[in-house]
């Protein structure tokens, strides 16, 4: 018979005040309380709770407190990635994030779920499905990204949105419930190539 764990991680209905989860949802908020209470003169410390927290943290990782999630084990991050404060990563199952991502303030990542049917879901049967996130992907503040998504790489999620269904490589998604706004494309390299041109001229012209 499976576990609990097994269960949730599998996507199946499964109950959360099991001993096992319990104890791993216990040591997360330990780590979160303790990761949260550091100043910013405290980056070594920082770094060792991030690490202790997840599955995985890549290099160059950084997230503002204060920051909350369920497991951390079930969370996967690339390399250099940031979270502005208020992050909530509800992880009962897999999150993973590729490299390069970028999250605005009060971004929530939540894989869990509960059953339509009232009369089931009062018995405390949850599920959870994972999310995905590729590489090169900015997603702004107040979005939500709902149980099940994966979202492409090279890709701009608008602030706000709530993403219910997958999002494709190399777009720029918005709204509620979020959709392809249009394709990201070599015009917009070439913009932000310049601008990024004049910006060091300006740094050159200071020196």
């Amino acid at each position: 018979m499976k576990s609990q764990k097994e269960r949730m991680l599998a996507g199946e209905l499964y109950v959360a005040n099991d001993a096992e989860l319990s104890r791993e949802n216990h040591r997360a908020k330990r780590l979160v309380r303790e990761f949260n209470q550091t100043t910013e003169e405290q980056p070594e410390e920082r770094q060792r709770l991030l690490t202790a927290m997840f599955h995985k943290i890549g290099a160059g990782g950084y997230i503002e407190p204060p920051f909350h999630t369920d497991y951390g084990t079930n969370t996967t991050i690339g390399q250099h990635f940031y979270a502005n404060y208020d992050a909530i990563f509800v992880d009962v199952n897999r999150i993973t994030i590729g490299d390069n991502v970028f999250m605005g303030p009060r971004v929530g990542l939540y894989t869990a779920g509960h059953p339509i049917d009232a009369a089931i879901r009062v018995e405390e049967l949850e599920y959870g499905w994972p999310i995905t996130i590729g590489n090169d992907v900015w997603i702004g503040g107040n979005v939500v990204i709902n149980p099940g998504v994966t979202i492409g790489s090279n890709v701009v999620i608008g602030s706000g949105s709530v993403v219910t269904h997958d999002i494709p490589d190399n777009v720029v998604a918005v709204g509620n419930p979020c959709h392809v706004l249009r394709e990201i494309t070599a015009a917009d390299h070439d913009y932000w190539a310049k601008q990024r041109a004049a910006y060091f001229a300006d740094r050159d012209d200071e020196n």
